[in-house]
């Protein structure tokens, strides 16, 4: 089986996968396609671990293509750009995320919104065109379509790969729902790999931003290391009582299934709860709290091309990079069962660049 992987296309590549739902990574030999004449090639240097990696390595979407090569947070360098190739050169600095292709032709493509066309290509566990499997950034090269490819801004970190899930899937709904107006008052549910991206993009918006957990030891980290301005702890009736119809807007990033109605007593008259975790399971929605101040409640997924490119930039200018630690390749499955335990402030990042090899 792995001898078709290796000569499927022709350009040779490696990287580390997993066979089953045992999620367990071991190296992994495949190929690459060559690269057309829209195609960028690179190196990988850094990677991102998401959650969402471990969601599909476990099969727990339900959706999972065997062998995973995860990986949707991707920065490397270009080693080579087909003759039709007008944005990037061979030694720029690029960036991929979660899409790798798009049916470009839809009403959502044609308004720089691929991440919500119906028929996307991800960057893993997803089909080519050809039929193949898509496999991503736990490996040392890529090749990708220009128009899903980022620069990556000089004078910002590789190892800030998580932007391109993470900070993205924040930075968006903070945009288009309007909660990027200084003066604002923001609250964050969940303080990992998407909740301290949404708490510094907020704050680099002008906002004011209080950080809602159910763990009161993370009160200090949201304040001092990450610079809310207050913390509210949500299993507390106290103080959520006392945070009644305060937030403008909530960026709820918590995947596990939790109880609604105590944030959307938060929430002011037309305040917005913006859900971009995503639990398993269905959770429960109340409606007449929405219907007594005119609130709504949605949802957010990433980004389209353009705005990532934004995005990126804007981190560049207002220096804002996730907070990483930094892993050899082979530590690849403690880093994702410390993951599982939530043991890493707040996301693990891949050096492919240094530590991935052959032998």
């Amino acid at each position: 089986m792995a001898k078709s992987y290796e000569n499927e296309h022709p350009i040779k590549a490696f990287g580390w996968a997993a066979r089953d739902t045992s999620g367990v990574l071991s190296p992994f030999n495949f190929s690459r396609r060559v690269t057309g004449e829209k195609d960028v090639q690179f190196k990988v240097m850094y990677c991102g671990i998401c959650h969402s990696d471990l969601h599909q390595l476990k099969n727990e979407w339900g959706n999972s293509k065997y062998p995973v090569v995860p990986g949707h947070e991707i920065v490397g360098v270009v080693t080579e750009v087909g003759s039709k190739v007008e944005k990037f050169k061979v030694g720029d600095k690029v960036g991929v995320g979660c899409l790798v292709g798009s049916c470009r032709e839809c009403e959502n493509c044609s308004v720089d919104l691929e991440n919500y066309c119906r028929r996307p290509t991800w960057t893993y566990n997803s089909y080519n065109s050809d039929g193949t499997l898509t496999f991503g950034g736990y490996s040392d090269i890529m090749v990708c379509d220009e128009h899903f490819v980022v620069h990556w801004p000089e004078n910002l970190s590789m190892d800030a790969a998580p932007l391109l899930c993470a900070g993205i899937t924040t930075y968006s709904p903070l945009k288009y729902f309007g909660l990027d107006k200084p003066g604002m008052h923001i609250g964050v549910v969940g303080l990992g790999g998407l909740g301290h991206m949404a708490v510094k993009f907020a704050k680099a918006f002008g906002t004011k931003v209080t950080v809602i957990s159910t763990s009161a030891s993370k009160k200090q980290e949201a304040i001092e290391r990450l610079g809310a301005d207050s913390f509210l702890i949500s299993r507390d009736s106290e103080q959520m009582q006392d945070a009644v119809n305060t937030l403008d807007g909530i960026i709820d990033t918590v995947s596990a299934v939790h109880p609604i109605l105590p944030l959307l007593m938060l929430l002011k008259s037309n305040g917005k709860l913006v859900m971009v975790g995503a639990p398993e399971k269905p959770v429960e929605l109340p409606v007449f709290p929405l219907l007594m101040g005119r609130k709504l409640v949605a949802g957010s997924g990433i980004g389209g091309m353009k705005e990532t490119q934004e995005m990126v930039d804007f981190a560049a200018k207002h220096n804002i990079t996730p907070d990483v630690e930094i892993v050899p390749m082979d530590y690849v499955n403690i880093a994702l069962e410390r993951l599982l335990k939530s043991d890493v402030k707040y996301r693990f990042v891949l050096d492919i660049g240094n530590t991935l090899n052959k032998n």
